[in-house]
């Protein structure tokens, strides 16, 4: 297990979403985002473990792209009665699903190559670090949350923020896994 790349491939994977936690800390209370987070963390883990070969094999890394549609979807979808309602019953699933729909497809790319290879028991450690990293980084978003004047900006100013963050986050994994490329270069060569 190497500590270094799995910090690096951490922060990198997960430092848009990261913007995105002290907005949903603001919304909801620390213990549903740090499970939510957890939880996606950890299913995205174990994807990338289980998957590995299969996915190295049959879906090229342009197609998982694809997923970076639904960020954008959400910055522009008005958020409805029943939204609002699934949202307020469980803040835990809300804060999952606006992970995995950020943050699938990069990390699924970049820790697919990561993993591939790794034994169980260096799996299993590497789950552990990672959600040692996670818990850490809830924390320290917390504490900076709370500072006054980031609270005054994400009030003022945090739902329009939020959807900027998920359009460049959507078009970031649809250009970064060449997907828009791809679909160039079928449409018009």
């Amino acid at each position: 297990m190497n500590i270094t790349l799995l910090t690096l491939t951490f922060v990198a994977v997960n430092l848009d979403f990261f913007i995105m936690l002290l907005f949903l800390l603001k919304k909801y209370p620390l213990s549903q985002v740090l499970l939510g987070y957890l939880l996606g963390n950890l299913i995205l883990m174990l994807l990338s473990f289980m998957a590995g070969k299969l996915l190295e094999n049959f879906l090229p890394e342009w197609l998982l792209g694809i997923l970076g549609i639904i960020p954008i979807y959400l910055a522009f979808k008005d958020d409805d009665d029943d939204n609002e309602t699934i949202t307020k019953k469980s803040p835990l699933l809300a804060v999952l699903i606006t992970y995995l729909s950020v943050c699938a497809g990069c990390n699924l790319s970049i820790f697919l190559p990561v993993l591939l290879g790794e034994s169980l028991t260096t799996f299993l450690q590497t789950l552990i670090y990672i959600s040692i990293l996670t818990v850490l980084i809830v924390f320290l978003l917390k504490l900076i949350e709370r500072n006054h004047l980031i609270q005054s900006l994400i009030n003022r100013f945090g739902e329009q923020l939020m959807k900027i963050c998920y359009i460049l986050i959507g078009l970031y994994v649809l250009f970064d896994s060449g997907f828009l490329t791809h679909i160039y270069q079928l449409l018009f060569h």
